[in-house]
């Protein structure tokens, strides 16, 4: 059995609302926010996007589980990932022993049209965005599932909705543990 650590760390698929809901989190908690896109630009000194089109996706996701394995594991805190983070077993591993892991998602439609407003998401930079997307979401999902000890629909929630959700079922699941 992995030691878990007291933090509270969301996973989830770009577009969910977790640096949202991590910043309120931490906010209302008072606890310390890492966010691991944040940390690997600081590192690179460069935005995420740059990072990719320079360096390439594997050099990212490398330093990506550096990151992870830098953070505290003791104390609390709320750590926010990238969608791909999950992406490598050793991640889950790394979050599972700093914390509760808490995966945010929502239907494909509204996900969409919360992507699709922006243009720094490097994966989604193709010909048919929409179709790239439906594809990573369901390579994703199965992934995801099985990394989560909660999961959350952000579907139809504000992003201070979520962040009640999510301090409620982390309640519920201390008081079944």
């Amino acid at each position: 059995m992995i030691e878990r650590g007291t933090a509270i760390v969301l996973i989830g698929f770009m577009g969910m609302g977790k640096s949202s809901v991590g910043q309120l989190l931490a906010e209302r908690t008072g606890w310390r926010k890492f966010d691991t896109d944040e940390l690997v630009a600081a590192k690179f000194a460069l935005p995420i996007a740059e990072i990719f089109a320079r360096f390439g996706e594997d050099r990212f996701r490398d330093a990506e589980t550096s990151a992870l394995r830098e953070l505290p594991r003791e104390g609390d805190s709320i750590v926010v990932t990238g969608g791909g983070t999950i992406l490598r077993a050793k991640n889950v591993q790394l979050l599972r022993e700093i914390g509760t892991i808490v995966c945010l998602n929502a239907d494909e439609e509204r996900l969409f049209e919360r992507l699709a407003s922006r243009r720094n998401r490097p994966l989604l930079q193709t010909s048919d965005p929409r179709a790239t997307m439906k594809e990573l979401l369901r390579s994703r999902e199965t992934i995801y599932k099985k990394a989560a000890d909660i999961m959350i629909d952000t579907s139809d929630l504000t992003h201070e909705e979520v962040a009640d959700e999510v301090i409620k079922e982390l309640k519920t699941l201390s008081v079944q543990r």
